[in-house]
């Protein structure tokens, strides 16, 4: 899996991150970002485990279920390859852990409850940062959301964050620092054209 980072953005582009009304899923004049569609679908949840790819094994048992035992018993069901259907469809209790995968490499997670959702994301970008040339994906949080994703990274150093729709992991990044700034960046081995699918995907495709 391709190590990904979250950290927080300069200085610069939080002093330019004025707000201005945006219709959702439209994308901003420059053509990089989205504002969420339905916050209600993007879930972040802690990643509790990281399993690589394996073949499933028996019937899906119980997929929320908050017993050890019963999460690896789930994860060793689950199917992750591509195209396969996922039962659970964005159904998910976002109170209850979560065994999910993430369908382009295979890899299982064993995830915690959700802790925000794409309600606390006011936009979604993609961008080369002016410093490394890469391609980054950009977060901007509400002033709700901006409180609580301080909370939890500044708790959470070194730590994974899912970030689940529709039941499935898009990216699972790990916590550089505490961010509280209001804004993240997303950075990896991106393209240009991957760091804007998952963006666009993030935002709720």
């Amino acid at each position: 899996m391709t190590a990904v980072r979250i950290f927080a953005a300069l200085a610069v582009l939080l002093a330019v991150a004025g707000c201005s009304a945006q219709v959702p899923g439209t994308a901003q004049p420059s053509g990089t970002g989205f504002v969420v569609k339905d916050g209600t679908q993007l879930r972040f949840r802690p990643v509790l485990a990281e399993l690589p790819p394996s073949p499933p094994t028996g019937s899906a048992p119980d997929r929320q279920s908050a017993d050890p035992a019963a999460q690896q018993t789930a994860v060793a069901a689950l199917d992750c390859a591509q195209g396969s259907p996922d039962p659970l469809g964005g159904r998910d209790d976002p109170a209850l852990p979560l065994v999910s995968c993430d369908r382009a490499k295979g890899t299982k997670y064993v995830l915690g409850p959700a802790f925000l959702t794409g309600a606390d994301v006011g936009w979604v970008d993609a961008r080369l940062d002016p410093q490394t040339g890469r391609a980054v994906i950009g977060l901007r949080f509400t002033t709700a959301g901006t409180r609580t994703w301080a909370d939890w990274t500044g708790g959470n150093v070194g730590k994974q964050v899912a970030m689940v729709l529709q039941s499935r992991v898009l990216t699972a990044p790990a916590v550089q620092s505490a961010i509280t700034g209001g804004e993240t960046q997303i950075s990896g081995e991106f393209t240009v054209p991957e760091a804007r699918q998952l963006a666009h995907d993030i935002a709720g495709g």
